[in-house]
């Protein structure tokens, strides 16, 4: 009887793991952006250079994938390198303290056809909070050159102050230069390894 258990525990596990799938980004082909407010007007437009991102799937739909991100605070840009400059240091993401932002997904769960939320811890500042996630499956492709791809849609929000990022500049209408709130917006391509 053991001998049977046993032989069905091996069988088990190694169909898991055989059913496991791994994703790259194609970060040629992605982008890890966020948008915010400006004296209360306008919206100012950034992304992150130097990042990556893999993903590990057991079903075909994607549910319960696990996805970790990793961009180098250094790498941010918002096209203007004076603020650039600005946000690389201590009145924001300090990136010679903490040169790496890094997300590591607790959850993957579908709420409607091709639409997901993701809960996961983000780190930046060495200040880990949790955070959830809207993401659309934009679609998957057997692309010319042999590869099968997958492009997510990520969106969300998050108060820059959770994380220690605090720095703002007060107006004469009472509003701030920089809004408190960030909005995520990202669009990820996936290559899966074979």
């Amino acid at each position: 009887m053991k001998k049977l258990m046993l032989s069905v525990v091996v069988l088990f596990t190694s169909v898991n793991l055989y059913a496991q799938t791994k994703w790259n980004a194609d970060v040629a082909n992605s982008d890890i952006g966020f948008s915010v407010t400006h004296m209360m007007i306008s919206e100012i437009d950034g992304a992150f250079k130097d990042f990556n991102a893999t993903m590990t799937s057991t079903k075909e739909d994607f549910e319960d994938s696990k996805i970790e991100f990793t961009a180098k605070a250094a790498s941010i840009t918002t096209n203007n390198d004076k603020r650039d400059a600005h946000l690389r240091n201590d009145d924001f993401f300090a990136a010679d303290k903490y040169p790496d932002i890094t997300f590591k997904s607790v959850s993957f769960k579908k709420v409607a056809d091709k639409k997901y939320k993701m809960v996961g811890n983000l780190t930046m500042r060495g200040v880990t909070r949790s955070i959830t996630l809207d993401v659309t499956l934009m679609g998957t492709i057997n692309d010319p050159y042999g590869h099968t791809r997958a492009a997510f849609k990520i969106e969300g929000k998050l108060n820059r102050k959770d994380y220690g990022i605090s720095w703002s500049a007060s107006m004469d209408n009472g509003g701030s230069v920089v809004s408190n709130e960030v909005l995520i917006k990202s669009n990820v391509e996936m290559i899966k390894e074979k």
